[in-house]
């Protein structure tokens, strides 16, 4: 069994950008620059909020937060992002998610200009992701590919069950993996990904241990601990976990310990790839970010 390091490959790829950033300031360019928008005080928020900015500090982005207490009304924000579109200075933008129940999250995504879009959530780039034209892919599944192709597994011919069907993750992640071969958009990875026979499952789907059981890479993303366990999953599999939870645990020092949608002490014992929670898909999706950021910031060269 081999652990997909996700904090591994997302240190290589950072200090790639930053070599980038070295060069295009060597040449008298400006920094690239990325702002987040985050509204309240939810704590996984913030510390996800707070890990990107480090990570844009350690690249040499320039990051700019811009916070709001839970009060904002939905038009408040909608013209903090008309400004953000509006802003000549920055690349790219993202709004935290999840807001207050008061703002509508798609009227906020829909009005985020899609050029300066880097989660890859407007339905424009999302419907370019669906016709396999160029386009900013969502940051989840842009990480996970990237890590598939680090790690030089194929998906070619494959079987590939993805559980859930968010648009966050799964539905861009299951359209990426079907299309026609690509190369990856790193500049060290060459496996071609795509061309997998892809099974989308979500909550309604019956027979879902039949399924994964043929499943050469199974992409688990639905919130809810150790979904996946050893009984659904067939030797050699490779399985990335998307989902981060917290369990009760007397015995951990905050009283709680993370788990992922994956029962990772019995399932690690059979599979061939498998990702940790943490340190698996959450560090791709930051590094991911920049990568989308770099990838705006080059286009307006």
């Amino acid at each position: 069994m081999t652990i997909l390091d996700g904090k591994r490959v997302a240190a290589a790829i950072r200090t790639e950008l930053k070599q980038q950033v070295a060069e295009l300031q060597s040449q008298g360019l400006r920094q690239p620059c990325l702002a987040v928008v985050i509204v309240g005080h939810n704590t996984a928020s913030e510390t996800y909020v707070n890990n990107k900015m480090k990570a844009c500090e350690e690249v040499g982005f320039r990051a700019i937060k811009i916070a709001f207490e839970n009060s904002i009304t939905e038009q408040q924000l909608l013209t903090q992002i008309a400004l953000l579109n509006q802003d000549k200075d920055i690349d790219g933008f993202i709004v935290q998610l999840p807001l207050p129940e008061h703002i509508n999250e798609s009227k906020v995504i829909q009005a985020i200009d899609y050029h300066k879009d880097v989660d890859g959530l407007h339905p424009y780039n999302v419907g370019l992701t669906a016709l396999g034209l160029p386009s900013i892919v969502s940051a989840t599944p842009r990480g996970i590919r990237e890590l598939l192709a680090r790690y030089q597994i194929p998906t070619e011919g494959k079987r590939v069950v993805v559980i859930g069907r968010s648009n966050i993750v799964g539905k861009p992640m299951a359209m990426l993996l079907m299309q026609k071969p690509y190369l990856s958009l790193s500049q060290t990875a060459s496996t071609q990904l795509g061309d997998a026979t892809v099974t989308l499952c979500h909550s309604k789907t019956q027979n879902l241990r039949d399924i994964c059981r043929e499943a050469d890479i199974i992409i688990v993303a639905v919130g809810q601990p150790c979904l996946l366990t050893a009984d659904m999953v067939k030797p050699d599999a490779t399985i990335i976990d998307v989902g981060i939870n917290r369990i009760e645990d007397p015995h951990a020092p905050k009283g709680y310990r993370l788990v992922g949608d994956v029962d990772f002490q019995n399932v690690s014992q059979i599979v061939k790839y498998i990702t940790p929670v943490p340190g698996g898909v959450g560090p791709m999706t930051i590094a991911s970010l920049l990568q989308n950021t770099m990838q705006v910031y080059k286009s307006n060269l």
